[in-house]
């Protein structure tokens, strides 16, 4: 623990001393150049947290941090805190600052053992603050620096400076440069007391010439007469070829698409030529350095010139090619009519036009949509119709080849024609569905307004083009025509009649509806001769009561009696009281009181009741239709038609028995 206190100590000074003047912004130059005899110029500025009038400064040598005394120590050149003595003890360290935010210092002849770092120490009350600043003290003035331009080129204006990074206003410097001439130079000298960087500075513009290459300029800095120091440096001054020049290679005359060959020659360069351009770039291929091959040249192709190039171009003079060629430029021209717009019925005169061609005479044919018209410069239409419509161009050949114009399109307006109704999907169409009647025309400009009409000539107050009738009904069946108009004219189609058939639906429904009044005619027709026919068997049956003597009697059929069947199971069913269109039975009762029961069907009043009599005449009747009267039972004998029997029973005087007193009757069928 104990080994570790003064480390411990040591930092815990550094961050207070930093703690307590971490808001000190000191600016100055990181290092300064001076030599022996010679004063330096330290500007500097400050801010301290707090303005205080009572501002120490001190300047210390060769100073380290005491971890004692929580200070520094070190040899003091500048120490404006002591009362009663002067600052500066040898009178070389000059404060020349204030205290308000000027903190800059002169130093008197430097030494060489005073290269190294000088501690600024300002302290304002508890603020304080250590500024480091470093010393490069040479034995013999230093020599400056010369900057050359990244590239000097001949003709070109260049500018070289020369930097000495020394400023003292005790011991004034001036920079010279070797190079002289008024003419082609210019100096100008600048002078820094910058808290970033002192220095002394000067520049020297001129415009080289391509023979400067190789020379040497210098830089010397001089105190009054005296030469200091200097520098000097070799000006690398780059130049194009000289004397450049296209040359076409071709002994023959050039005709289109013919290869021609052009060289690059050049007299002088320096550095040595090291590339060739072409102007234009991609006019041909090079072969070989400075020699170019032009794959079929076109007909005009631009003057050809040649660069011979080091680190910098020199151009030649461009050079033309005389290309023999084809007709170029050939053109159609509309002379006649005048207005942007061609009618049909008007007269339209059209033009070849061709702006050159090498040799110069030449021959003209006019082609519509690629099919030849005719020959000559001059295509006419008397009068135009909108069948001329079309891509027209014209031809033009010379020896060397033919050319064509691009395509010219005539347009040719004109009011609607051939209008006619289509219906989608189809002319005729199921109720419910959507039908779609769309009018076609030629006409140009297109139609602008469309009016509808149905077959009585009505408008339909609809202006579109396509007439959707959604959901469809029967009575949209007829024809329908349509007037198209532009601002040329109109028309009126030819009439299109649309068909609209009822669907399954409205026919099963009107079928049903047929079936259902046939039904209910043929039920009603039914039931009248039913009741008709009950009605005549009541009649018949009150005549046989009043006929009967009460005897029991069997009516038997005039047909011979069916031979019974075998005993045995016997197929069974449903009767089916529907089948039957007869009345089945019918019952007459002879009342005990004179009045009837209500409910008894077929009952007939008679004279006074017998005494201790209650009689009961039931008749059964049972009858067959042709059809079965059971449902789902195939006979196994043939039907018979007639009457199985009758019974007519009359009780006698006596008690009835209560237990048969509801049996109306009974009926037996085998």
């Amino acid at each position: 623990m104990n080994v570790h206190c003064p480390w411990l100590l040591l930092i815990l000074g550094h961050v207070a001393l930093f703690a307590s003047s971490q808001k000190w912004e000191v600016e100055h130059p990181q290092t300064l150049f001076a030599w022996e005899g010679v004063c330096i110029w330290i500007p500097c500025t400050y801010k301290m947290p707090v303005k205080d009038a009572n501002l120490h400064i001190l300047l210390y040598q060769k100073y380290e941090f005491n971890n004692d005394t929580k200070d520094f120590t070190g040899t003091v050149l500048y120490n404006n805190t002591e009362i009663g003595s002067s600052p500066s003890k040898d009178g070389r360290v000059t404060f020349l600052g204030d205290r308000n935010s000027n903190c800059t210092l002169e130093i008197l002849e430097m030494r060489e053992s005073d290269r190294g770092q000088l501690g600024l120490r300002m302290i304002s009350g508890t603020n304080k603050w250590m500024e480091h600043i470093y010393l490069n003290i040479s034995k013999t003035p230093f020599s400056p620096s010369v900057k050359l331009p990244s590239e000097i080129k001949a003709s070109e204006s260049a500018t070289l400076t020369c930097t000495l990074n020394y400023v003292c206003p005790r011991y004034p410097i001036h920079l010279e440069w070797s190079l002289k001439d008024p003419q082609i130079s210019s100096v100008s000298n600048f002078t820094s007391y910058s808290v970033k960087n002192v220095y002394t500075e000067s520049k020297l513009t001129f415009q080289p010439k391509w023979t400067d290459h190789g020379k040497n300029v210098t830089c010397r800095v001089l105190h009054l007469t005296n030469v200091l120091s200097e520098n000097t440096v070799r000006l690398d001054v780059k130049h194009a070829p000289k004397e450049v020049t296209t040359v076409i290679q071709n002994p023959t005359r050039i005709r289109e698409g013919d290869s021609v060959t052009v060289a690059c020659h050049y007299n002088s360069s320096n550095p040595k030529v090291t590339s060739y351009k072409w102007k234009p770039p991609g006019s041909g291929d090079e072969i070989t350095p400075g020699m170019l091959r032009i794959q079929n040249v076109a007909w005009n192709p631009e003057p050809i010139s040649c660069a011979a190039c080091n680190e910098w171009c020199s151009w030649a003079s461009p050079v033309s090619l005389n290309v023999h060629y084809a007709p170029r430029d050939v053109r159609v021209r509309k002379v006649n009519p005048q207005s942007p717009e061609i009618r049909a019925g008007e007269p339209v005169l059209l033009r070849c036009e061709f702006s050159g061609s090498h040799p110069a005479e030449v021959r003209f044919f006019w082609k519509k949509n690629g099919n030849l018209v005719q020959e000559g410069r001059d295509l006419s239409f008397s009068p135009v119709s909108p069948e001329d419509s079309g891509s027209y161009h014209c031809l033009v050949n010379n020896s060397i080849g033919d050319t064509p114009s691009q395509t010219w399109y005539l347009h040719v307006l004109y009011a609607p024609r051939r209008l006619r109704v289509s219906i989608s999907p189809g002319d005729s169409i199921m109720e419910g569905k959507q039908a779609t009647l769309s009018c076609e025309s030629d006409a140009d400009p297109p139609v602008s307004q469309y009016v509808w009409f149905d077959s009585s000539n009505r408008d339909l107050h609809f202006s579109g083009q396509k007439l959707r009738l959604e959901p469809l009904k029967v009575q949209h069946t007829g024809s329908y025509r349509c007037q198209g108009s532009n601002r040329l004219g109109k028309d009126v189609s030819p009439p299109s009649t649309l068909t609209v058939y009822y669907s399954p639906e409205t026919i099963g429904k009107r079928v049903a509806l047929g079936l259902g009044f046939c039904l209910a005619v043929c039920i009603l027709a039914i039931w009248g001769m039913k009741l008709q026919k009950k009605w005549k068997h009541t009649q018949s049956q009150q005549g046989l009561q009043e006929n009967s003597s009460g005897q029991s009697f069997f009516v038997r059929n005039k047909k011979a009696r069916r031979t019974p069947l075998s005993e045995g199971p016997q197929s069974q069913g449903c009767h089916n009281p529907m089948m039957d269109d007869s009345v089945s039975y019918a019952i007459l009762r002879f009342p005990e009181a004179d009045t009837p029961r209500a409910g008894d069907a077929g009952t007939s009043a008679t004279q006074g009741p017998s005494p201790n009599n209650n009689d009961t005449v039931t008749y059964s009747v049972i009858q067959k239709r042709h059809v079965g009267d059971y449902e789902n039972v195939t006979p196994s004998c043939p039907e018979d038609d007639s009457i199985h029997y009758s019974e007519l029973v009359q009780f006698g005087a006596g008690k009835r028995s209560e237990a048969k007193e509801d049996v109306e009757y009974v009926t037996l069928k085998h």
